[in-house]
């Protein structure tokens, strides 16, 4: 699909179709048919593929090629099937527009063009449209990052608070939750680190635009969000570390307290099994056997030893 949009105001309007492709000053490609691609390649720009954008090395990310530069980074988003996962996304920036090419579905790329004037420094050009997209991308990673932390106030609250008693459930759901959040964090982080080498490439080339604005400040700006957020973000991933150790410890400890009692029930009765074996011996002469009381006499040991095992045990606090 392709989604041209032209300056209407202060706004940014979606084109009905791409008769006059030439007047949009951006053009979102989301999974181009050839026919789009040929289309944008009459613009003088060549569409990168899904592999070429997913290259990792840098020459092949951020590069300037026919008076274009073009930036990959990478983006959380949803897949067709509504499944989360990250991608690469392509910016072709020009003097006379911005192409962005991308194969999944990242959220700033709906609420943008809505809140065109309202973001970074406006749409005036294709320079101003990648600094406020890119600003509306840190607000949707900001966002992220706060949804993260706070899941992980609540899996803490639940299931490590003061006298809470985690049963093995709790413990699997906190393990399941700390695993989902920590990728989910993962995907953030490498959206950051890739973003901060795009918006550091445009800072070093961009100075004033056509429109007249010095677009190097609002570059610094985004740049020390990115920065502010990696801070967040290094923090966040120190907390679900921590999350996850004293989770496996509770797991071991749970496991432990199994395993301790398991061993004193043993230890319980293991003097009645001794006096039970005892007069379980199949010999001819055994005193006791011909005895009246013999039998009852038997037992009561048996339930006598197990219990004085057990107030022993109490008695030390091993229980």
């Amino acid at each position: 699909m392709m989604f041209p949009y032209v300056r209407d105001g202060q706004r940014l309007v979606r084109q009905s179709g791409q008769d006059d492709l030439a007047t949009a000053l951006w053009i979102d490609l989301y999974r181009p048919q050839p026919h789009q691609v040929q289309a944008v390649r009459a613009l003088g720009a060549e569409v990168p593929s899904l592999e070429e954008m997913e290259e990792i090395e840098i020459s092949s990310r951020l590069y300037h090629e026919n008076d274009m530069d073009y930036l990959t980074v990478v983006l959380p988003g949803l897949s067709e099937t509504k499944s989360p996962i990250s991608g690469p996304v392509c910016f072709i920036l020009s003097a006379k527009r911005l192409i962005t090419v991308r194969h999944h579905a990242p959220r700033p790329f709906e609420t943008y063009p809505d809140r065109a004037d309202k973001v970074g420094p406006g749409c005036n050009g294709p320079a101003p449209i990648f600094l406020s997209l890119s600003e509306e991308i840190v607000g949707r990673l900001a966002d992220i990052l706060e949804g993260v932390g706070t899941s992980l106030d609540r899996m803490t609250a639940h299931v490590f608070a003061a006298g809470a008693k985690a049963t093995d459930t709790d413990l699997q759901d906190s393990l399941r939750a700390v695993a989902r959040e920590s990728d989910l964090l993962g995907r953030v982080r490498l959206s950051l680190l890739t973003l901060e080498r795009a918006v550091s490439y445009f800072g070093q080339s961009v100075g004033i635009t056509e429109a007249g604005i010095d677009l190097k400040p609002s570059a610094k700006g985004l740049m020390r969000d990115i920065q502010a957020l990696e801070v967040h973000a290094d923090y966040l991933h120190s907390r679900l570390a921590m999350a996850s150790d004293v989770t496996l410890g509770m797991v071991n400890l749970a496991q432990n307290q199994t395993v301790k009692i398991v061993s004193v029930v043993a230890v319980v009765f293991l003097p009645p099994t001794v006096i039970a074996s005892a007069y379980g011996m199949n010999f001819k002469k055994m005193p006791e056997l011909d005895w009246q009381l013999g039998y009852p006499m038997a037992i009561a040991m048996m339930i006598a030893s197990a219990a004085c095992t057990y107030l022993f045990f109490k008695w030390r606090r091993w229980l």
